[in-house]
This record gives structure tokens, C-alpha cells and sequence, in this order.
């Protein structure tokens, strides 16, 4: 009589592979540690902007690849650059991100069953001036970052675009995403009035005419969401200025749609 034979182990199917894609432009401060949060990957491909600091130097220390492409928005450098990848997920991570290991392993899970999704949100705990902020709405704040490249593309928008998947379904992995948006005002107003001129050819499209209640009630609207109906005041003295900040954004962008409406009445646009 034989011995029974031990039971064998189902093969799982082979791990797919996944492409990395991080944009920059003058990130010397942050892009070591972001590309040292995704080494793991399979391809790590950079696109810079034609940064004029030690941004691609570093990069080229870490990456596969680095590519450079004139930069027009957001959307489109991601747009152009993703068709180039080498592999058939895609994971995109901004410069001021990091991929903790919690959130690492399981991206891999994920990738060795998908379990028939082809795409999936991922959650950021958001820093801002160096502080974590737990509430004024981030606490909700959540991105499709990881996708299959041939299925994903970003909305044509030039601030605040996502990533539309084509066709299938998308799910949310538990893991966050380390997300140090900016460190001092001087950063963060660099690029202040080059997002809310985007964000105003945006809104362009939808707002006909700027009316008196855009300029005055939306940016209130916008700070009571914020800093009351979504806890920033649970933020004490940073969630203040973030709320702040965020409702004169929103002014600012109706502000500059205005000036452009008047110029096109004038003959000048």
C-alpha cells in the first residue's frame, strides 16, 4: 500500500509587474526619498520638466529612466508619459509622495491577484508646513493612482484632473499614501498663482460670466465647508490658515476669470 502523498500547493499566478511614474520639476529636496519609497517597483521612470536645479541628477541615481518633456499641465506630462512605461500596472507618485511599506506590500498583494479590478484608489495623509492635518477635508482626500496603463488616462483639465479608467472597475486599498505638500508660504505661493490661473481657464469653461456671488459667497462657502462642516477647526491655528488660504484660492480664481472676461468684452483677449 502506498503512502498518501502530501497534498500539493496550488501554483499562484505569476506576479504582474508594475511601471512607477513620478513628475518633477525642481524637486531636489524631495525626490531621493520619494524615488527611495519605490525601488521595489519593477521600472521607475522619472519625467522632468527641464528642471534647472539637481532635480535629474538625483533622479538618474534612482531610476530606470529619466525623460524630459515640456511641461504644459499636470494632466498632460502624465498623459504624454504614460503610453512609454515598460509594464502593464502603472502606479503614479508625485515628488512630495512617498510609498510607506504597509502600502508597498500590499500594491504587490494586489498585483499577484487583482481580483478582476483595473484600477484602485489610494487615501494620503496630508502634511502641510510640516504639520499632519487630520480634518478641513483631507481626511477624505483619495486618488486613482494605481491602474492598468493601456485602461487609464487623465481627464483634460489642468488643475485637480483624475484619472479616468476607460472601461472595468475600480476598487480602494486600505494603505495610504505620505503626502508633505508644502514646507514654508514661499513654496507654497510659488505655485499659487500658477494653479488658481489653471483652476480660472477651468471654471472658464463652465462660468459664462463672473457674477457677484462667485467673488463674494463661493470663497465663504469654501472656508464654512471646510473649516465648520468638515472639523478644520480641529486643526487649531493650521487648519485655520490651510481653510483660509483655501477660500481666497477659490476667490482668486473667480477673480482672474473676471479680469479675462473683461478683456475679451474689451477686445484685448
Amino acid at each position: 500500500m502506498q503512502a498518501n502523498s502530501p497534498p500539493s500547493t496550488p501554483k499562484m499566478p505569476p506576479r504582474e509587474k508594475l511601471s512607477v511614474l513620478v513628475p518633477t520639476f525642481n524637486e531636489e529636496g524631495n525626490i531621493g526619498a520619494c524615488l527611495e519609497s519605490v525601488r521595489w517597483a519593477d521600472e521607475v521612470v522619472v519625467v522632468d520638466s527641464f528642471s534647472t536645479d539637481r532635480t535629474r541628477d538625483i533622479a538618474g541615481e534612482f531610476a530606470d529612466r529619466v525623460l524630459e518633456h515640456e511641461y504644459v499641465n499636470s494632466a498632460t506630462q502624465k498623459n504624454w508619459a504614460i503610453p512609454q512605461l515598460s509594464h502593464p500596472w502603472v502606479l503614479i507618485v508625485d515628488s512630495d509622495e512617498r510609498v510607506p511599506p504597509a502600502l508597498r506590500d500590499e500594491i504587490l498583494a494586489v498585483l499577484e491577484n487583482p481580483g478582476g479590478l483595473d484600477g484602485f484608489r489610494i487615501g494620503r495623509i496630508n502634511h502641510f508646513l510640516g504639520r499632519r492635518v487630520r480634518f478641513c477635508g483631507w481626511q477624505h482626500d483619495c486618488v486613482l493612482r494605481l491602474f492598468r496603463r493601456d485602461l487609464g488616462r487623465y481627464q483634460n483639465r489642468e488643475v485637480h484632473a483624475d484619472v479616468i479608467i476607460e472601461s472595468g472597475r475600480v476598487g480602494r486599498l486600505q494603505n495610504q499614501l505620505l503626502h508633505y505638500t508644502f514646507d514654508s508660504f514661499e513654496q507654497y505661493l510659488k505655485k499659487f498663482d500658477r494653479y488658481t490661473s489653471w483652476a480660472a481657464g477651468d471654471r472658464g469653461r463652465l462660468t459664462r460670466r463672473v457674477r457677484w456671488h462667485h467673488l463674494a459667497l463661493r470663497p465663504a462657502w469654501r472656508f464654512l465647508r471646510q473649516y465648520i462642516f468638515q472639523l478644520g477647526f480641529l486643526d487649531g491655528l493650521t487648519g485655520l490658515v490651510l481653510c483660509s488660504l483655501a477660500a481666497y484660492s477659490v476667490f482668486l480664481k473667480y477673480a482672474k476669470l473676471w479680469e479675462r472676461q473683461q478683456k475679451e468684452a474689451n477686445g484685448e483677449g
